[in-house]
C-alpha cells in the first residue's frame, strides 16, 4: 500500500485556487479477492489557469492513469500523489484505474469476515484523508463535487451509498448509485455485504437501518424504537431548519469494526455495530444510542449541506452536532440526555482540556497546518466543549436569534463551504450582540475558566464573592437550598469575561447549600464555599434537579483530580448517596470515575482493597435492595463484578447464571466475569475457550482476547504481547484493543512492572507500521495505566523525546503521560 503525505493548508488553498471540480464517476469491483478490490475513478474538472497540481490515491497497484486521454506515467505516484503537470486552462478528465487495499483498522475500505456464520461485510470509512484509499481525489473539503458510484458485488449482497442504490439490469451484482448533490470527498460512503435490512418511508424518503445477518434478532427487536427516534429526529430538525433535508434517502448502516461512534456520510449514516444492544443495556445506553441518531443527522446540515472549508473549523460540524445531538434528543424523543451531557461527555471535554494537548474549540489557522495535524483534534475539545460554548452561547443569545443565524447561514452556503467568520457573521446579523466578542473569548481560548464562591453574611443579607479565573464572559444561574435540599431561589449572573472578583448581595439569612452553575448551564470548574460543600455531602441525593446534582458530582471529581478533595471522601459521599440516585446515568458515570480513575490511580496500591470493598457494598446494597429498575440492577451487577476481589461470589453467579434477584448472565456479563476471574488468576485457557466456542460471535472472540490476555501467567502475557505488537499484524482494529484492554490488571503489578520497559519502543514501531488508528489505540489503550510511579513516567518522557513517533502515537501518549502525572500528583510522589 503506498504510504501517503499529509496535505498542508498551504497545498489546499493553492489546488482549490487553481481548480474547479465537477464530477466523480467511480467504479469498484468487490468481486476480486480477500485482499484488493478494483477502482477506476473518473474525474472532470477545470483548471482555471495553466498550472500544475496532484490527485490522491493510495492503491496497491496503479494500473492506469490517462490525463485528457493520454497515459500518465504510474512510477510518477509518490507519497499517495500522482502528479498532473503542465495543466492548460479549461476542462479536464482524469482516468485512474487500480487495485486497492482491504482495510483491518477501519480506514478506507474494511472487511470484515463474521466468525458466527462465514459472511463478509464491506464499509468505506473515507474521513479525514482516507477517501485516496479507496478511490481517485482531489481530496481536500472545499473541492466539492457530484458523485456517481457504481459497485460490481455479489449477487447476493445488499450495496448501499450516498445515493439510493439500484440493480443494473442484465448485469447481476452491478448496482448504480443515484447521482449525489455537490458533497465533498470525505463523505463519499459504500457499504456492501448480505446485510440484514429494516426498511420504511417517512416524508416520500426511505429510511433504512442496516446489520450484518448474525446480528439480524437484534436489529429487529430495536428496529420499532430506532425508526421511531429517526422519524421524531428529522422531524424535529425540520422544525428547527428552514433548508429541508437535502438528499434523497435515510440509510443507516451499524457495521462491525467501527472506530468512531458514527459517521455522517449523506444518505448513508455508517455507525458502530455496538448500538445494536445483543444484551441488556441501561436507559442512559438508550439515549446515548438516541443522541448518537440525532448526531449524526445534524451533520446532515453541519458538514454535508455546508462543509468547513478546512479542518481548523470542525468544531462547525462536531460542536454543532453534539450540542444538536443533545437538544434534539431531548426535545423530540422521550429521553432525557442532559445528565449524561453533564456527567460523562462534558468531562470529555474537561479532562481534554486540561492536558498539555489542549486547544481552542476554534484554532488560528496556522495552527492546523496539515490533514495529520487536524486529525488530532477530533477530540474532547471539538466535540464536548464545543457543545457546552454552543449551549452558552445560546443561553446569551437567546433561541430566536441562534436558530435565525443557523437558517441565515445555510441559506448563504448552500451546498458549499463555510469557515468561523461566516457563522459569527451570520449570528451578529440575527442579534445585533458583539458575537465576534464572544467568539474570541469562548472559541480562540484553551482551558476551563475557574468559579469559587466565597460567602460572608451582614445582618440582613448574605454576600456571594465570586472569584473567576480566566477570561471568558459568563451566563449563569445561582441555585440555593436548605440544610434538607429543598430548593429556595436561583438567581440569575451575567459574569465579565475579565477574570478577577465580583461581588453579588442578596436579602435574607445565608442558604445552607450555594451551588454556582445551576442547571449546568456554562462550562466552568465550580468551587463551592466549605458550608456549601459540607451541606452538599450531607444531601446529595435529596436535591431534586438532576443537573443541580450533576454539577456537585461533577466538582467533587474535579476536585479529587486536582488534589483538593481526598478519594476516600468521594467514596464516602458514593457509598451514601449513589444508592438513592434515580437518574442512571448519573449513577453510571459517579460509578465509572470510583472504579476506575479513583481506585486505580489516585489511591496508593495498598489503599485499592479497601476502596473496591465500598464500592462492592454499594453495588451489593442496589442489588439487594429488592430494586425492580433493570437498568439501576444492571449498572449493580457490572459494579459488583468489576469490584470483586475473591473469586468465590463471581465463581457462585457463573455456576447460577444469574446475581441474586437477577440480572441473569448474558453474553457480556459473561464475559465481564470471567475477566474478572482471569485478572484474579481464577479460570484457565480452557475455560476461556470454551466460552467462545459458545460465543462464536465477533463480541465472543473480543471477550476472549481480553480474558487471555488478563491471565496472570508469563505464557499468556507473552502470547498477548506477541499479538499485539509482534511484526505479523493480523490483528484489527477492536481485537487489537480487546487485547489491550485486558492485559493491563491492577491485581498483577509485581508481573506487570518490567512490561512497561518494553511496552514504549513496541508502540513506536507498531505505530509506524499501521498508521494512524492503531498508532491512537497503541498511545492509549495499552498504556500500562495500572502502573502509577515515576518510572514508568520516566520511560514515557524519554519516548516522547524520540523524533521518529507518529502523531497519532505522540498525541496519545502525551495524554496518558499528562494524566499520570496528575495521579502522581495526588499521590504526592
Amino acid at each position: 500500500m503506498t504510504p501517503m503525505a499529509p496535505l498542508t493548508r498551504t497545498e489546499a488553498e493553492a489546488r482549490a485556487e487553481l481548480l474547479d471540480v465537477h464530477r466523480y464517476e467511480i467504479d469498484l469491483d468487490v468481486t476480486r479477492g480477500d485482499r484488493t478490490f478494483a477502482s477506476t475513478t473518473t474525474i472532470r474538472f477545470t483548471a482555471r489557469r495553466p498550472g500544475d497540481t496532484f490527485a490522491e490515491l493510495r492503491p496497491t497497484t496503479l494500473h492506469r492513469a490517462t490525463l485528457d486521454g493520454l497515459d500518465l506515467d504510474p512510477r510518477t505516484l509518490t507519497d499517495g500523489r500522482l502528479p498532473l503537470p503542465a495543466l492548460a486552462a479549461g476542462a479536464h478528465e482524469l482516468t485512474v484505474t487500480a487495485d486497492m487495499p482491504y482495510s483491518r483498522t477501519g480506514e478506507g475500505l474494511h472487511r470484515f469476515t463474521d466468525p458466527a456464520d462465514g459472511l463478509t461485510y464491506l464499509y468505506s470509512m473515507c474521513f479525514l484523508a482516507d477517501a485516496p484509499l479507496v478511490f481517485a481525489a482531489f481530496d481536500q473539503p472545499d473541492l466539492k463535487a457530484v458523485f456517481d458510484l457504481a459497485v460490481t458485488a455479489p449477487e447476493d449482497w445488499t450495496v448501499l451509498g450516498n445515493g439510493v442504490a439500484t440493480p443494473v439490469a442484465g448485469q447481476p451484482g452491478r448496482h448504480r448509485c443515484a447521482t449525489t448533490p455537490p458533497i465533498s470527498t470525505y463523505l463519499v460512503a459504500v457499504a456492501a455485504g448480505p446485510y440484514h435490512s429494516v426498511r420504511t418511508e417517512h416524508g416520500g424518503l426511505t429510511f433504512g437501518l442496516h446489520v450484518r445477518r448474525s446480528l439480524a434478532e437484534h436489529l429487529d427487536k430495536d428496529a420499532d424504537e430506532l425508526l421511531d427516534i429517526t422519524r421524531r429526529c428529522f422531524d424535529h430538525y425540520h422544525e428547527l431548519f428552514d433548508e429541508p433535508y437535502p438528499f434523497d434517502s435515510y440509510d443507516q448502516a451499524f457495521v462491525p469494526e467501527f472506530n468512531a461512534g458514527a459517521m455522517e456520510n449523506p444518505g448513508l449514516v455508517t455507525l458502530s455495530e455496538n448500538h445494536i444492544h445483543r444484551a441488556a443495556a441501561t436507559d442512559s445506553q438508550r439515549a446515548d444510542r438516541a443522541v448518537t441518531i440525532a448526531h449524526e443527522m445534524a451533520h446532515m446540515w453541519f458538514g454535508d449541506l455546508v462543509t468547513l472549508r478546512w479542518w481548523d473549523d470542525i468544531w462547525l460540524n462536531e460542536s454543532f452536532a453534539d450540542y444538536l445531538g443533545y437538544r434534539v434528543t431531548n426535545d423530540a424523543t422521550g429521553h432525557r440526555p442532559w445528565p449524561e451531557f453533564s456527567t460523562g461527555r462534558k468531562q470529555f471535554g474537561y479532562d481534554a482540556d486540561q492536558r498539555a494537548s489542549t486547544h481552542p474549540v476554534a484554532p488560528e489557522p496556522d495552527a492546523v497546518p496539515d490533514t495529520a495535524a487536524a486529525l488530532l483534534n477530533f477530540d474532547g475539545i471539538s466535540y464536548a466543549k464545543g457543545a457546552s460554548a454552543l449551549r452558552q452561547l445560546v443561553t446569551w443569545l437567546g433561541d430566536d436569534a441562534f436558530l435565525t443565524g443557523l437558517n441565515d447561514h445555510f441559506a448563504r452556503h448552500r451546498f458549499g463551504n463555510a469557515t468561523l467568520a461566516d457563522l459569527v457573521d451570520a449570528m451578529t446579523r440575527a442579534s445585533g450582540r458583539p458575537v465576534a466578542d464572544w467568539a474570541d473569548a469562548w472559541l480562540r481560548t484553551t482551558g476551563p475558566d475557574t468559579l469559587t464562591a466565597g460567602i460572608t453574611t451582614t445582618e440582613d443579607a448574605w454576600h456571594l464573592r465570586l472569584a473567576h479565573a480566566g477570561a471568558r464572559p459568563h451566563r449563569l444561574r445561582l441555585g440555593t437550598y436548605t440544610a434538607e435540599g429543598a430548593p429556595l431561589d436561583r438567581h440569575d449572573l451575567d459574569l465579565p469575561a475579565a477574570a478577577g472578583t465580583t461581588d453579588h448581595t442578596y436579602p435574607g439569612p445565608r442558604p445552607d447549600l450555594v451551588v454556582l452553575n445551576d442547571g449546568d448551564l456554562t462550562y466552568a470548574k465550580i468551587r463551592l464555599d466549605p458550608q456549601s460543600w459540607d451541606t452538599a455531602r450531607r444531601t446529595l441525593s435529596a436535591l431534586p434537579d438532576p443537573l443541580t446534582r450533576t454539577v456537585l458530582w461533577t466538582a467533587a471529581r474535579d476536585m479529587v483530580r486536582d488534589g483538593d478533595l481526598p478519594p476516600e471522601d468521594y467514596l464516602d459521599t458514593a457509598r451514601g448517596h449513589l444508592p438513592a440516585e434515580p437518574v442512571t446515568a448519573v449513577l453510571e458515570a459517579a460509578l465509572a470515575f470510583a472504579t476506575g480513575p479513583l481506585a486505580g490511580r489516585y489511591l496508593p496500591h495498598h489503599r485499592r482493597p479497601a476502596a473496591l470493598a465500598t464500592l462492592s457494598d454499594l453495588a451489593h446494597e442496589l442489588l439487594a435492595a429488592g430494586d425492580t429498575d433493570p437498568a439501576r440492577r444492571l449498572v449493580a451487577a457490572r459494579t459488583a463484578i468489576d469490584t470483586a476481589t475473591e473469586p468465590g461470589p463471581l465463581r457462585a453467579w457463573w455456576q447460577a447464571g444469574t446475581l441474586p434477584g437477577g440480572p441473569a448472565l448474558d453474553p457480556e456479563l459473561r464475559w465481564r466475569l470471567l475477566r474478572r476471574l482471569a485478572a484474579l488468576g481464577a479460570t484457565t485457557e480452557d475455560e476461556i475457550d470454551a466460552e467462545a466456542a459458545r460465543d462464536t460471535t465477533a463480541a465472543g472472540a473480543e471477550g476472549a482476547a481480553r480474558c487471555r490476555a488478563a491471565l496472570p501467567d508469563p505464557a499468556a502475557k507473552e502470547a498477548a504481547w506477541e499479538a499485539m505488537f509482534g511484526t505479523a499484524d493480523t490483528l484489527s482494529n477492536y481485537l487489537f484493543r480487546a487485547t489491550a484492554e485486558g492485559f493491563w490488571q491492577h491485581e498483577q503489578r509485581e508481573l506487570l512492572t518490567p512490561w512497561a520497559a518494553r511496552y514504549f519502543p513496541a508502540a513506536v514501531d507498531v505505530a509506524a507500521r499501521r498508521g494512524h488508528t492503531l498508532g491512537a489505540l497503541a498511545g492509549r489503550a495499552a498504556f500500562p495505566h495500572t502502573l502509577t510511579d515515576p518510572e514508568t513516567l520516566r520511560l514515557g518522557e524519554e519516548t516522547l523525546r524520540r523524533d521518529d513517533l507518529t502523531p497519532a502515537l505522540r498525541r496519545s501518549l502525551g495524554d496518558q503521560l499528562d494524566e499520570l502525572r496528575r495521579a502522581l500528583a495526588v499521590l504526592g510522589r
